[in-house]
This record gives C-alpha cells, structure tokens and sequence, in this order.
C-alpha cells in the first residue's frame, strides 16, 4: 500500500538524481566546528553499551558492514548522525557514556542518544536504563561546561553558535509507550492529538533550553511512517505489502506540530535557525518508489526473526541477508546503512520538502 504523503508532488527521477549523484565526503575544513546528536535508537553510538539496558546492539551481525565490528549502533553499519557528520566533514560524534570521550576529544561534537528514549521520560522504561530526553539535556550541559574552559568566552560563543544540534525523537514515545496500552497507560488517557500534543510541549520547553544555552543551529528530525517498520508489520498482521495505515494516521498531528513549532521558535530565536526534518516523507518516497533507489525489499528486515524477520529482531551471531544494500531496514525497527546513506543525503541536499525552511547544506551558511 502507498503512503500518502499531504501536498506531495515530486519529479521523482530529477530528485533521485540529486539525491544520489552528490559528493560522499566533505573534504577539508569542517562546515560546522562540532555537531552534538540527541536521540533514540536511530542514531546512537554506542551510549547504552555503558547502561544496565536490554536495548543494546553491542554483538554480531550488528556492525558487520563495520569490518565486522559491533560498536552499540542498531544498523550493519554507519547511522544517520554518522553519514551526516561525514557530509559536514566531521568525524562520528562519539558517545558521551565511553570514559574516552574527554577533553579534546568532545570538542567536534559527542553523542548523547541512547537506545529506547523518549521525549517522556518514562517512555522506554521496560527495557532498563537509557538516557531520556531530560536526560540527555542534562549530559550536553555537563560537556558544554568542560568545554568553557577550553576556549576564551567569545570563542565558546562563536563555538556554540556554529555548532549543529541533532536531535531525534518521537519514535519510542509511540512504540515504547502509547502503542503499548499493556505497559503504558499514555493511550487511555489521551486522545492521539492530546498526546501529540503534550509531547510537542515537552519537547519545546527542551529546544528553548538549547537556544539559552547559547547553540543556535538546531535540526530536529520528525517520526517515520512506523506502520511499515517490520516490527509493527508483524504483530500488527499487516496484508503483505501494507503498512499499518491506523499507526501511521496517529503520526500526523506530531509531525505537523513539530513543523509549526519550528517557524515559531525561528520568529521569537534571533540568529537562530531551527529545521524540521520531513522523516516521513523521506520514507515514504522511498517505500513507494524503492526500485528508483535500488531497493528490492522494504517490507521485511535483513536480519529478524518472524513474520516480516520482524516479530523478533535481530539476535546474537544470526545470518542476516547477503545483499543487504537492496533492504531497507536492517533490523526489525531500524534502516540499513544504504538506506541511512539517502536519508542523510536527503537532509543535507534536500529540498523543503525534505528539510524545512532550510536543508543541513543551507544550515551551516546561516549567521
């Protein structure tokens, strides 16, 4: 089944090809001195390795596309914030939780995301630890004080201002919590426009704090089409080939709350520019059209377990598929490096549609 995406109108073969033809690595001096990522699963380096949580990918086949390395990244390879830091010129962010990640060694950025966090901090909580939002906030605090002493006050400043700021939320707040009515109950006492709703408010008191705090580049990515994953496919017994349209309706208030909140935060942030990431519709182009991006399989993951290789995700020393550059997702919730690779692209090269009022690319310009 399509995903109906509002106002969609695309040349698909032009876009493609801007997608797809634009320059792997960013040579020379970095667009940006640091980027700082924030986040759930999708974009962590490694950080719940350190916490007493089940939610880890710290073992084989995870990293195999990684010199058969498992780092705690939920993919065969590089993330999104991975890919994206490449195309700025930057190394991977490391994670905050690895005892190495001192002095220096944070000053071009550090990744605070953590495996099952939410914008809501109890979000996630049946998987054990994982740094939440308010969590995460207070561990960017904590580097950006040690790296005050570092630089004298107009260079912090400046430093600050450049800086890019990732974050990547939402997704464990419908998946870990509100679509889980057993654990979780978020889905009897809201409406979902009411909870929506509260997550934006949560999130927006945070995006403030970001802009006292002196950073002033800020790109905030919405929530995916999360019927297609293969997870929600399985269990929600999704007819073959289809998404599970009720889980993606729910989507929507967030997604379009979080676009508006960002033309109000760039009304009332002098000198700032906030940017929403269209997730879903980066997606959805390429669920519906996975042939013009050389996917052959976007409804089962290269590595599970299941119906869909999505009832259960990926375990410990399994097989995944030989031709992992055609799937789109790795695992039962999360893309493969290919398909992190488009979506990187497409927020650093994309048009409003894709990264709204400016791309990654236009970001590092602003001043």
């Amino acid at each position: 089944m399509r995903i109906y995406i509002k106002g969609y109108v695309l040349i698909l073969a032009v876009m493609v090809s801007v997608i797809l033809h634009q320059p792997e690595v960013v040579t020379g001096q970095a667009r940006v001195p640091a980027m700082f990522v924030l986040g759930d699963s999708l974009v962590d380096a490694g950080n719940n390795n350190f916490l007493q949580s089940i939610a880890r990918a710290n073992y084989l086949p995870y990293g195999i596309d990684l010199n058969s390395r498992p780092t705690g990244r939920f993919s065969n390879g590089l993330t999104f914030v991975d890919l994206l830091a490449q195309l700025l010129g930057l190394p991977p962010p490391p994670a905050f939780a690895d005892p190495t990640t001192t002095g220096n060694k944070t000053l071009q950025g550090v990744n605070y995301a953590s495996a099952a966090a939410g914008i809501l901090d109890e979000s996630g909580q049946h998987y054990g630890a994982r740094f939440s939002l308010t969590q995460q906030m207070v561990n960017l605090e904590t580097t950006l004080n040690r790296s005050r002493t570092l630089m004298n006050p107009k260079a912090y400043k400046d430093y600050l201002a450049r800086s890019l700021v990732v974050l990547v939320f939402g997704s464990n707040d419908y998946i870990n919590n509100y679509l889980m009515p057993n654990i979780y109950a978020s889905s009897y006492r809201y409406g979902p426009p009411d909870f929506a709703n509260m997550l934006i408010n949560q999130y927006t008191r945070e995006l403030m704090t970001l802009y006292s705090l002196g950073l002033r580049k800020i790109f905030i990515a919405g929530v995916g089409p999360l019927g297609c994953i293969p997870n929600l496919r399985a269990i929600g017994l999704a007819p073959p080939g289809r998404c599970i349209d009720g889980v993606n309706k729910i989507l929507g208030t967030f997604n379009q709350g979080l676009r508006s909140l960002v033309d109000q935060l760039n009304k009332r942030s002098p000198g700032a520019i906030y940017v929403y990431g269209n997730t879903y519709n980066a997606i959805g182009d390429i669920l519906n059209n996975p042939a013009a991006y050389g996917f052959s399989v976007v409804d089962k993951a290269c590595c599970g377990l299941g119906r869909n290789q999505g009832l259960i995700t990926c375990m410990p020393l399994q097989t995944p598929c030989v031709n992992r550059t055609q799937y789109f997702f790795w695992d039962a919730f999360h893309p493969t490096q290919t398909a992190n690779s488009i979506l990187a692209r497409r927020a650093f090269y994309g048009s409003p549609s894709d990264a709204y009022p400016l791309n990654v690319q236009q970001m590092t310009f602003f001043r």
